[in-house]
């Protein structure tokens, strides 16, 4: 009897997914994306070397917090309770516990999902007396407590947004409570305090609890270590994994290793981005060495604008954020523009580049096209599938229709096409001055020619009455 032979059709494994997210990192400070950086990143450049970078990509907020719960939802965080600003350490969850997260969408496609480092997004923390409230200010002195009964497992954080695995610290590292937590419960207990530090620029973190072995100095080698052991933990699973891997640098305290001091032109910050460059070298070694490089989509970027302030220009030639005016926490270009580079072997092109404008919310979306499933019903909604950007496929014409940025106090912007309308005068951020009342009536806001006048100088509101009109509809329609 003749049997005929049945074709066997291949299936293509989904990529791995590894999300570098740096933290307070410049687009100005990546050597190859700025010829006069003061600062050597040759890992990162490699990426973009042998990948894409877009030159308009945005974070959705000028500070950390609204960023990371922009990529891990696909929604903006003006959209939640966080209106402006950021949280604490001891502050409750910021996602809502319902939403679907770019973790629990691909944890229900397959794969195994890790989060490690920084999560700043708020905690569920129980309390030694359940008669008193958790004292939330940024800053405990010496007598005061908590109220947090570290020894108990916290709720609402990564496992229950969809997380195999976690090994975190709660919020930015210059931030009380410092310790780590691995799956949701304390490593070590934070039974000792520390009195803060801030006497030189960039050295800096508030008083507080913390772990007898909590080392400053260690925090980012030690996730550094976790996010390799894990890479090279996966080498022989059949499932896919994403890696959230976001960075305590180059924010404050700028901590570099020593034997770094002085590889930069621009002082601590600059050593301490080798530093965050040398974090980078050390993943790509890991997939390479653990034979996952060509299947793995590999992102970096960053949460924010650098903290590069006047005084910082002064006293360096480097340009942590570019030609673009402002810095950290601001609505200007110098708030949210940011370095945003990828590879992915043999799917993106080496050496290719976008002017596709990019949010950071873009992710959730991006990753289902990627995996060619859809969203969960209500999920990612101002998230774009950029997979064709990526890719090279797309046109000449914007995937997203418009791009909503904002401020650390809760400026709006709105970015379409080559316009960009802030209906308010002021950085919003950190910069002077924050925010002003014109003398002259009609000149309520600011807008301006991204495409000619990418360093905002001048301001065409009062002569674009008709632009200003549609921007400002538009985007009373999406705060809607």
């Amino acid at each position: 009897m003749n049997q005929k032979k049945i074709k066997k059709t291949k299936v293509e494994r989904l990529p791995n997914i590894v999300y570098i997210l740096a933290d307070d990192l410049g687009y100005g400070d990546l050597s190859s994306l700025n010829p006069k950086s003061g600062i050597k990143t040759p890992n990162m450049d490699k990426v973009v070397k042998e990948g894409i970078h877009f030159t308009d990509a945005h974070s959705n907020s000028s500070v950390c917090t609204p960023t990371r719960y922009g990529i891990l939802t696909g929604r903006y965080a003006w959209r939640s309770v966080l209106k402006k600003g950021v949280l604490g350490g001891y502050d409750e969850p910021l996602i809502e516990n319902n939403r679907a997260t770019v973790a629990s969408y691909l944890s229900d496609n397959g794969y195994h999902t890790a989060c490690i480092g920084k999560w700043h997004l708020g905690l569920g923390w129980e309390l030694k007396n359940p008669e008193r409230p958790i004292v939330k200010t940024w800053e405990l002195n010496s007598e005061e407590d908590s109220n947090v009964d570290f020894s108990q497992p916290i709720n609402g954080g990564p496992k229950e947004l969809g997380f195999d695995y976690s090994y975190i610290i709660p919020a930015s590292l210059d931030m009380s409570p410092y310790l780590y937590l691995e799956n949701d419960k304390a490593v070590t207990l934070p039974t000792a305090r520390t009195a803060g530090k801030g006497s030189e620029r960039g050295v800096f973190w508030r008083a507080g609890e913390m772990a007898p072995n909590f080392d400053f100095h260690k925090v980012l080698p030690t996730i550094s270590e976790k996010a390799v052991d894990y890479i090279e933990g996966r080498s022989n699973s059949k499932s896919p994994f994403f890696l959230y891997f976001p960075l305590t640098a180059p924010h404050t305290p700028w901590l570099p290793d020593m034997k770094l001091k002085g590889v930069s032109e621009a002082g601590k910050y600059g050593d301490f981005v080798s530093q965050v460059d040398g974090v980078v070298g050390e993943i790509l070694s890991a997939l390479e060495e653990s034979g996952q490089a060509d299947n793995t989509l590999l992102i970096i970027t960053s949460d924010n604008g650098a903290h590069w302030t006047p005084e910082d220009k002064e006293k360096y030639a480097h340009r942590a954020n570019f030609i673009y005016r402002g810095q950290k926490a601001d609505i200007y270009e110098g708030g949210h523009h940011i370095p945003y580079i990828a590879r992915w072997p043999g799917k993106i092109s080496a050496g290719s580049n976008s002017n596709q404008v990019l949010c950071t919310t873009d992710l959730m979306a991006t990753v289902s096209g990627v995996i060619n499933r859809p969203l969960p019903v209500g999920a990612g909604e101002d998230s774009y599938n950029m997979l064709p950007a990526y890719l090279g496929t797309a046109s000449d014409q914007q995937i997203r229709d418009y791009t909503i940025h904002h401020a650390a106090n809760g400026f709006f912007s709105i970015r379409k096409g080559k316009w960009k309308l802030t209906p308010h005068l002021g950085s919003g951020g950190f910069s002077v001055p924050v925010e002003f009342i014109p003398e002259n009536d009609q000149i309520l806001g600011t807008l301006y020619d991204m495409e000619n006048d990418p360093q905002e100088i001048t301001n065409l509101y009062g002569e674009r009455a008709d632009v200003v009109e549609v921007l400002m509809n538009l985007l009373e329609q999406a705060k809607k």
